[in-house]
């Protein structure tokens, strides 16, 4: 019993590993945080990791049963999320997010001036990050799976426990992005956005076609 749950447990993580990516997510995380502070990409960080960590124990728990009952397949979650990740995208490339941020920086700074409050930085822990980075289409799907075919309360934690770990692991990664890229400097890290971006196009694409050929099979 105890070498079947090990077996699990490792699959699992191996399973959660290789869907939600922590490597891959880290530099699209710094690329989306960019010029922002270190205390911001923190607090990014750990709320996309809690509201990703949520979704996925909600889905993992009563995902089936839910989305039955709201009519809405995996396959729409691919198509939806991939045509808002698509929109994130060109941001990065046409660093358009930087242009944005510059300009509403500048207003409010004016108005900070004025009524001396803090300036804002934007929020993308939710998304693009939570939805669809860490708990995409992908993962969803690979928590429902995972917890339907364990046998019982106990393989179900097992379950859970993998998640978990991976998602920890996910943190830390995205803990130590900005650092690295501040190590870069300004243009390398401008470059990096920009190639970071193209890829984050073409998954996106990958999700939209994912889910278009999944509908029509």
């Amino acid at each position: 019993m105890t070498a079947q749950l090990a077996a699990l447990f490792l699959s699992a993580c191996v399973t959660f590993f290789v869907v939600i990516d922590p490597p891959g997510c880290a530099p699209i995380f710094a690329g989306l945080t960019r010029g922002g502070s270190a205390a911001h990409r923190k607090a990014m960080a750990i709320r996309s990791v809690a509201v990703a960590s949520g979704i996925l124990i909600v889905f993992a728990l009563i995902g089936s049963d839910l989305l039955r009952i709201l009519g809405i397949s995996l396959d729409a979650f691919r198509v939806a999320g991939g045509i808002m990740l698509f929109l994130i995208a060109l941001e990065m490339v046409f660093e358009k997010r930087t242009q944005r941020r510059e300009e509403r920086a500048e207003a409010i700074t004016r108005e900070a001036e004025e009524q001396h409050r803090p300036i804002e930085a934007e929020d993308i822990s939710v998304f693009p990050m939570a939805i669809p980075m860490i708990a995409g289409p992908g993962s969803i799907a690979t928590a429902m799976l995972l917890t339907s075919r364990a046998h019982g309360l106990v393989g179900t934690i097992v379950v859970l426990a993998a998640m978990a770990s991976i998602l920890l692991l996910t943190l830390v990664a995205l803990l130590a992005a900005g650092p690295l890229m501040r190590v870069l400097g300004p243009k390398i890290e401008a470059m990096i956005t920009r190639v970071l971006g193209v890829i984050l196009a073409a998954l996106a694409a990958q999700f939209v076609i994912d889910g278009i050929r999944a509908s029509f099979t």
